[in-house]
């Protein structure tokens, strides 16, 4: 740097374009309509208490299709042509005039509120400050980009439902029990579950349940399947216990849930359906965590940008045993000088 030049001001630094993936239609699947765009329109300079952020690598969430395929609702919220992802981990490069707690080189990690147009997969996003936060030294890029949304859903899933985890909830004091297939158990183990139950070796995984008694303060359910989980919740789950539906096979299994009386067979129990709200708080406390090693990140798979709709592919398999991440930037050209800012 020439010291006789005055300072850039980095906050005023605004790309024009960028590369991203975008799609403007979810005809058969939002990733049978993504391309890549080399010279898309870069997101608003940031305003008030917003950051920009260059991206290094983002994860994906069922929730990156799921909600743009809902249809013209979301289509309407979201804006077209749009980039999808959520979670992410990049450096920021501009902030907003009322963004005072950040500044720019700064290594962050964060999710937005919801679905976006100018979502993680490509190479700047802009999120408003209270939505990200620092990631603390020795956690891997990869691994801060993959625990927005799953961290934070867990984390609210069980806060104020628990008396004392999958790590979060063992982090929190929790005894877990847990279901998977065969080849998952041993992971689910090594995650920190005390008891992990097989449901391809049990007919009935109900019925199993059943013959425990009222033992558990609390059902976390991913899935929405089997339905009788739910409806036959009362033999296992406290009376003052709760059913927290997470994710579910379809709109089906919510409705059904919500609408069927207790006396016509529907569930005993208090349900609750998390939508998640991200906050700096929480996002702040997994950082910490991740860096003590009280949790971890499983990846299941890692791909380059050109191949984000095959990552997509894998998502919507089903078959992921950890978090998918996509490598937007090279961590080589993340350093300010090739930004040409600060030169």
């Amino acid at each position: 740097m020439d010291p006789t030049m005055p300072p850039l001001d980095m906050s005023a630094y605004q790309p024009e374009s960028m590369k991203a993936w975008l799609y403007s239609s979810t005809a058969n699947g939002l990733e049978k309509n993504l391309h890549l765009d080399m010279c898309a329109r870069a997101p608003p300079a940031p305003q008030g208490n917003e950051v920009l952020v260059r991206v290094l690598s983002a994860a994906l969430n069922p929730v990156d299709y799921k909600f743009p395929e809902v249809g013209l609702p979301a289509r309407m919220v979201i804006g077209m042509p749009a980039t999808p992802g959520m979670d992410f981990c990049g450096r920021i490069v501009a902030t907003g005039p009322h963004a005072k707690h950040f500044k720019e080189g700064q290594l962050v990690f964060g999710c937005p509120a919801r679905p976006t147009q100018f979502g993680s997969l490509a190479e700047y996003i802009r999120i408003p400050a209270d939505k990200i936060a620092l990631v603390p030294d020795g956690v891997a890029v990869d691994h801060a980009a993959g625990v927005a949304v799953a961290g934070q859903t867990a984390y609210q899933s069980l806060e104020g439902r628990v008396k004392a985890g999958e790590k979060i909830a063992k982090q929190m004091g929790c005894h877990v029990t847990t279901t998977c297939s065969t080849r998952n158990m041993e992971l689910c183990f090594r995650l920190g579950a005390d008891e992990v139950i097989d449901y391809t070796a049990e007919p009935d995984l109900v019925a199993k349940l059943v013959q425990r008694k009222v033992v558990f303060d609390c059902i976390l359910d991913h899935v929405g399947l089997p339905s009788a989980l739910y409806y036959q919740g009362h033999h296992f789950l406290k009376e003052d216990g709760a059913f927290v539906q997470i994710g579910m096979s379809g709109l089906m299994t919510l409705t059904g849930r919500i609408g069927w009386p207790s006396f016509l067979g529907g569930g005993r129990r208090k349900y609750v359906v998390v939508m998640a709200k991200y906050n700096q708080r929480q996002l702040v406390q997994l950082g910490e965590w991740l860096a003590k090693g009280a949790i971890q990140v499983q990846l299941d798979s890692v791909y380059e940008f050109r191949d984000a709709g095959k990552a997509f592919e894998k998502l919507r398999s089903g078959r992921a045993r950890g978090k998918i991440v996509v490598h937007v930037s090279d961590p080589d050209e993340q350093s300010m000088e090739s930004l040409g800012i600060g030169l």
